[in-house]
């Protein structure tokens, strides 16, 4: 997109074409005025506008163009911290609750994959979380006995079971979630969008919001070329955050996140690896994830940004990390690459918003977007039509509080990531 490869890499190049958007040329009047086009803002649109509301998308660049069109495309349940820590951190009702949203989010979006017909190589199959050690599995066993604790279907594997399933024997164990899967991000979101324009939603591209004012009892949302007259307004822009809502950037820390794609694997290799298609991500605090997409590509991705030396060491690690764990693998050759941002909070846990009377947002999705994005849109959606309030969220309405340090902590994990990548996985 913007003609930079780097953004979002095999996606781009796999997705099917988004829906025709123009940018916003004078005023509008809606229900309800969403500033962003990723799954969060789509979502919205798309259950505002069945719920019998106008609703505007304004995108200052182009649909999916933030975290939503670049991650990994991991379809989990739940958030990075252990369940447990929800309810504690938030109080049992809005923990119990939030886990039980995110427990069932992924099916949510595969309900919406198939409900409209989505073409975006969606895969049931699970999500296997990788051990790394003996630390690393006792770290899964603790996650496991959490989530078996709340009915969910999840099973930690031993190392043969394990190995069977992902193709190697680099790991102690893995947590199988089947609740879980993987989809192509950026398709996702282009259906979605295409969803949300079938259903009465309009979606304008090339359209910053450089203001929102009140007006009475409306507030308009003003672009360069035009506004949006709007009841609601629903702030859905996460990590790629600008003004006027500068303080939601504020409280996120970016953490980048790249993507190396291979070129399609022979047979042998796609039988061996992943025999049933599911994603993977590992324990250690600089991870690791893999999947493959519908053409046999096995996309293997860690912390990283693509940019500056960045790019040669990520690139030569990937290398060597991927010939570690399938040394079939060693001297494959890569066809796309890509990063993005994603936004970390304190405790890595979501924020619920009210920036002003009528003016929400979720932020804060610690690097799981896709099925929390999906659900928090839809109560987004739920709000602006009045099916249900603020008490009936499944977070706090929290204040934005500015991320302590925050541009030392983002320059710590771009140059620390180089450094750790380096080193790591040579042999």
């Amino acid at each position: 997109m913007n003609g930079d490869p780097l953004t979002h890499g095999l996606w781009e190049k796999t997705a099917p074409p988004a829906p025709p958007t123009v940018r916003l040329e004078g005023d509008v009047e809606c229900d309800v005025a969403i500033v962003g086009a990723g799954f969060t803002g789509l979502s919205a649109a798309l259950h505002a506008a069945e719920g019998g509301a106008t609703a505007v998308v304004l995108d200052g660049a182009e649909i999916g163009f933030g975290g939503s069109g670049r991650n990994v495309g991991l379809v989990n349940a739940g958030m990075w911290v252990m369940p447990d820590e929800l309810p504690r951190v938030l109080g049992e009702k809005h923990g119990d609750a939030l886990l039980k949203l995110l427990g069932d989010a992924p099916r949510a979006v595969f309900d919406l994959v198939d409900k409209h017909r989505i073409a975006c190589e969606a895969e049931r199959s699970g999500t296997l979380h990788c051990a790394v050690g003996a630390r690393g599995l006792a770290e899964l066993e603790q996650r496991e006995r959490q989530w078996r604790a709340r009915g969910a279907p999840v099973r930690l594997l031993g190392k043969a079971e394990a190995a069977a399933k992902i193709g190697t024997n680099a790991y102690a164990g893995a947590l199988l979630d089947q609740r879980a899967g993987t989809i192509q991000p950026l398709a996702y979101a282009r259906g979605l969008a295409a969803a949300a324009i079938a259903a009465g939603a309009r979606i304008f591209s090339s359209s910053p919001v450089v203001d929102c004012a009140a007006d009475g009892d409306r507030w308009i949302v003003r672009t360069p070329h035009g506004a949006a007259r709007a009841r609601w307004v629903i702030v859905a822009t996460n990590a790629y955050t600008d003004t006027p809502w500068a303080e939601l950037r504020a409280e996120l820390t970016h953490l980048p996140y790249f993507n190396f794609a291979t070129v399609p694997l022979d047979a042998a290799a796609r039988r061996a690896i992943l025999p049933e298609r599911q994603g993977c991500w590992d324990t250690p605090q600089v991870l690791s994830s893999f999947r493959f997409d519908q053409a046999g590509r096995l996309v293997f991705g860690s912390v990283g940004a693509l940019r500056g030396t960045g790019l040669s060491v990520h690139r030569a690690w990937a290398r060597r990390a991927l010939a570690k764990i399938f040394p079939q693998l060693a001297g494959v050759a890569f066809e796309g690459a890509w990063y993005g941002m994603i936004g970390m909070t304190a405790d890595h846990l979501p924020r619920f918003h009210r920036l002003a009377p009528n003016v929400v947002a979720f932020s804060g999705y610690n690097g799981r977007g896709i099925a929390p994005g999906t659900v928090f849109g839809r109560c987004l959606a739920d709000l602006a039509l009045g099916a249900i309030g603020e008490a009936d969220l499944p977070l706090p309405v929290s204040p934005p509080k500015t991320a302590p340090l925050r541009h030392a902590f983002e320059a710590f994990y771009e140059v620390g990531a180089q450094l750790a990548h380096f080193v790591d996985a040579r042999v």
